[in-house]
């Protein structure tokens, strides 16, 4: 079965985000109204691949009930890495996996992945390639509109899409932009209609500054050839953007409390960070009186502990 088949028209994802997008997030975000459809965090296909690293990316690859349906998103430039990483993944119970040509990172582009592949368009299309041939799940792709340059979208885009993905995530920025410009809307119609002269089959999706439901929902109506929207950093001003719903207070703190709930829980399998945890607090405690008396309190802390009592003096 191919996932991408069977979801509606728009569909919304989570975006894929390093160090947000972890199981415990998934989870919380499940619980307020959950995407269509979950990505993972990227997985490096070398790690997988060695023997030291191997453990690590199976923990990143840890997925619940409440993820599925779920694509594991996965980087690097080594393309029998990529076969034996996308040839494990489907008894793991993804329903797809997408290979990540655009993270702007600059020690992931240093490696020679995510966005590093745009400069380098043969390796893109042999990974891509090897990664086909290695599963019977549906493979997808994301990346950015070029490199440094704008008009790089045209001939970076064909070559992807001649290799008929199942889908060809855009995120409407060069690796260059990162996130310090607006998207660039004033594309998609060309997208849309390089798509349609390459490779129609293929699903299109659009990424960028998308805020929620209603403004993703608003863009459809303005592009109706769009198949589904990513939601990236929407979700860090509202945890529930995959639903029409403004949360109250209370609904954020008890979101708040759930995260911690599950992170103690996953803090008793693998060691997580403390100090990582603390990079979610502001999405839950934002945008109410006394939200950064709070906050600062929160981030004081130096234990799980420490965050309980705070939230039990409130």
């Amino acid at each position: 079965m191919n996932i991408w088949q069977e979801l509606p028209k728009p569909f919304l994802i989570l975006a894929p985000m390093e160090g947000v997008t972890d199981i415990i997030f998934r989870q919380v975000i499940a619980h307020a109204g959950r995407p269509d459809l979950f990505f993972t965090e990227f997985t490096n296909v070398s790690s997988y691949a060695s023997e030291k690293g191997r453990a690590n990316a199976l923990e990143r690859l840890e997925i619940t009930l409440t993820d599925k349906p779920i694509i594991a998103q996965i980087w690097g430039k080594n393309p029998e890495h990529f076969a034996e990483l996308t040839h494990a993944l489907e008894p793991l119970g993804f329903s797809g996996v997408d290979l990540n040509f655009g993270c702007p990172d600059k020690h992931v582009n240093k490696a020679g992945g995510g966005a590093a592949m745009i400069q380098n368009p043969n390796l893109a299309v042999q990974c891509f390639q090897n990664a086909v041939k290695s599963t019977r799940l549906p493979v997808s792709i994301k990346t950015r509109l070029g490199w440094s340059q704008l008009t790089e979208y045209t001939e970076w885009l064909s070559t992807l899409l001649r290799q008929h993905p199942a889908t060809l995530t855009v995120h409407l920025r060069t690796k260059k932009e990162m996130s310090k410009v607006p998207a660039h809307y004033e594309l998609i119609p060309d997208i849309i209609k390089l798509r349609a002269q390459i490779s129609p089959e293929t699903k299109l999706i659009i990424n960028g500054d998308i805020k929620g439901k209603t403004h993703a929902l608003k863009l459809h109506q303005q592009h109706p050839e769009v198949d589904g929207f990513m939601i990236g950093r929407g979700v860090f001003q509202n945890p529930y953007c995959f639903t029409d719903h403004q949360p109250t207070r209370k609904e954020l703190m008890n979101l708040l409390k759930l995260h911690l709930n599950l992170y103690e829980k996953q803090s008793q399998k693998y060691y997580i960070s403390y100090e990582t945890l603390k990079h979610f607090f502001k999405i839950y405690i934002n945008n109410f009186p006394g939200a950064k008396e709070l906050r600062t309190q929160l981030m004081d802390t130096h234990s799980l502990e420490e965050a309980y009592q705070v939230l039990q003096r409130l």
